[in-house]
């Protein structure tokens, strides 16, 4: 019986130590919070094969999965120090401040922590232990409180002390949730009242037919809500538009520039439909979207500050765009300014950038995997060279430069569907952004090509439906497809893992013909 009420003390006493760390993260910022920092800290150490592990299997509940991961061995965790506190009250409540610490450290210790970040680590510990040494002492016996206890120990004024470190730290808990939202509404406020300026130059017309209308297969246009997320964030941030700023600095910037998000939008917005791919996606995986941006074309602003490529002489080579949440990403400088549609961007598909899609400015650039591009809530943008900096992912294996590989997936049918023998339409989409498709095919159990039929393109940043019309006879048949750029590179059969700059090969379906 002691035994359960020692694991119960512990339990409660972490319960006690997060509800208010909760509560000092809601005061100093949300993502010092210990669960949120330790997290990260796991997050910034995982190797690469691991991480691509973790997206592959769990998608965009990877972040979900590991803060669980984290709850369950705190929990353990808890267990142990409560029955350590059973026989050694002093040892397990130091235990308790150790855990404290490790949570600070790693709150500290994030590319964007600051110093304040470790108090909802440290308050957090010391009320744990607190609480954990109340309640452990409440197992002695009534008039026994020493290091070894020896005979009954008071039930019911253990089981009120639990009951109130209970409730007290559900209400410290609900606080901070409450002060958290408080905190977070100006910025969902700044979101919600932007609006958009009109585009200078408008997005080119989608060509008829560009939607196929197959049922099962990819819109043309990918929804925000339905739009994939791979990031390291395990708190969304959340920027007040009026707040932020941006700032463009470094090697050969005559003129930094430093602009208010009034300031970038009032620069004649540009709008492109481009289509984005992660470097995790699998072959045929699902991390590749499309969408309509809206923002002001990089390139113009890099100029404007004195930037010059190194093709014309330029002395940076890299761009660091810096994110608020520390993620830094590298950027070949030549590809921004080559030409192509490279956008700070601020609206998607209409409407201001969602909160987990970058609000308030993020970087689109075609042709190159996120990672290499893509940076979500930017604010700073430091011109340097590859020899003397490497950005957040390539130090962890990945490569300086990733442009986008050509690929095609099979939409429909699915694996290991059931179509009934007959004309059975085989579609799906295919991409080589900045190269564009030019033919897409499709073999049978490993028989000839044949060509598909390609939607209407609309341009080479964008991704291009397809579908052939297959007569399907009844078995077990193997679906292949591949597809050629407008470089005239055709997709490699070669599979390689996505590790260290995206997967090759070509993507197939096993379905049962019936």
């Amino acid at each position: 019986m002691r035994a359960a009420c020692a694991a119960l003390s512990g339990v409660i006493a972490g319960f006690s130590a997060l509800a208010v760390a909760e509560l000092a993260a809601a005061v100093v910022r949300p993502e010092a919070g210990p669960v949120t920092a330790v997290g990260s800290a796991v997050i910034d150490r995982t190797p690469p094969a691991l991480k691509d592990f973790a997206v592959r299997n769990f998608g965009t509940n990877d972040k979900l999965v590991l803060e669980l991961g984290i709850l369950a061995i705190l929990a353990l965790f808890a267990v142990a120090v409560g029955l350590l506190a059973l026989r050694h009250r002093i040892a397990g409540s130091a235990a308790v401040l150790v855990f404290g610490a490790v949570g600070a450290v790693a709150a500290v210790g994030r590319p964007e922590g600051r110093v304040s970040d470790a108090l909802p680590s440290v308050v957090g510990a010391l009320a744990g232990a607190g609480v954990l040494y109340l309640l452990s002492g409440r197992l002695y016996p009534a008039r026994s409180y020493g290091e070894r206890p020896a005979g009954g120990f008071d039930r019911r004024g253990f089981v009120v002390a639990a009951g109130v470190a209970a409730v007290a730290s559900a209400g410290a808990g609900l606080l901070g949730r409450r002060l958290t939202s408080a905190v977070q509404a100006g910025a969902e406020a700044s979101r919600r009242d932007l609006k958009l300026p009109a585009p200078a130059s408008p997005a080119p017309a989608v060509p008829a037919g560009a939607e196929l209308g197959i049922r099962g297969l990819s819109p043309f246009v990918t929804p925000n809500k339905d739009f994939y997320r791979v990031d390291t964030a395990l708190v969304v941030p959340r920027v007040d538009a009026g707040a932020w700023r941006l700032r463009i600095h470094g090697k050969g910037v005559s003129r930094p520039v430093t602009l208010s998000l009034r300031e970038l939008m009032g620069r004649g917005a540009v709008e492109r439909d481009i289509t984005l791919t992660c470097v995790s996606n699998e072959v045929g995986g699902p991390y590749v979207g499309n969408a309509r941006w809206l923002g002001v074309r990089l390139a113009d602003l890099l100029r404007e500050a004195g930037v010059r490529p190194p093709s014309e002489g330029g002395r940076a080579d890299q761009l660091v765009a810096r994110s608020v949440d520390g993620m830094t990403i590298g950027t070949p400088v030549e590809d921004v300014m080559d030409g192509r549609e490279a956008l700070l961007a601020f609206g998607m598909n209409g409407e201001p950038l969602p909160f987990t899609h970058g609000f308030p400015v993020r970087m689109v650039v075609p042709g190159l995997y996120g990672y290499v591009s893509a940076c979500k809530w930017i604010k700073d943008i430091e011109l340097t060279t590859f020899d003397a900096y490497d950005a957040y992912w390539v130090k962890r294996s990945w490569s300086r430069r990733a442009p986008i590989k050509t690929q095609a997936r099979i939409d429909t049918p699915r694996p290991f569907a059931s179509p009934k023998a007959g004309t059975v339409p085989v579609a799906g989409v295919a991409w080589a952004q900045h190269r564009g498709i030019t033919r897409v095919e499709v073999r049978v159990d490993g028989g000839p090509w044949h060509p598909a039929r390609l939607a209407p393109g609309a341009g080479r940043d964008v991704w291009r439906q397809w579908v052939w019309e297959w007569p399907a006879t009844p078995g077990s048949h193997t679906l292949e497809v591949r597809a050629t750029d407008g470089a005239g590179a055709t997709q490699t059969a070669r599979r390689a893992g996505t590790v260290p700059d995206g997967a090759t090969g070509w993507h197939s379906v096993v379905v049962d013909v019936t």
